[in-house]
């Protein structure tokens, strides 16, 4: 599988790195996913709310390097959705995406298992920093 990682979205097999970008917002969805393709990675989906992710992660799974998840989502919110992928997999690399700087939200996803967070207005050198950062190694 090689999931070990270079830092330009390439795996050391030289393959490129499986991402599933979450959002209920498709102008959001498609800034991180030009981030992510520019920076190297491959987005295998796009998906606009939680229950749609979860299924899609089991579908793809052991494939996916990294999801981007909204904390703010119809049909599931992003706790939710974070809480059930690291049910199913207790080493998925999930980076949550938030309009605000909530800071308990933030930490209580931190705390289940998330490995970073980026927060909108996106920023494309931090997010790209924070994402690169938090790559399933």
């Amino acid at each position: 599988m090689g999931y070990d990682r270079k830092e330009d979205g390439l795996r050391t097999d030289g393959s490129k790195g499986h991402v599933l970008v979450a959002d209920d917002a498709p102008f959001i969805t498609k800034q991180i996913s030009k981030m992510l393709t520019d920076d190297g990675f491959l987005v295998v989906d796009v998906l606009h709310n939680g229950e749609d992710l979860i299924k899609v992660y089991k579908e793809k799974y052991p494939d996916i390097d990294l999801v981007t998840l909204d904390i703010t989502m119809p049909k599931m919110d992003g706790i939710t959705t974070l809480e059930q992928i690291l049910a199913f997999d207790k080493d998925a690399h999930v980076v949550m995406v938030t309009a605000n700087d909530n800071t308990s939200v933030v930490r209580k996803a931190i705390a289940l298992g998330a490995k970073n967070f980026i927060v909108k207005p996106l920023k494309p050198e931090a997010v790209l920093s924070r994402l690169r950062s938090s790559v399933r190694k």
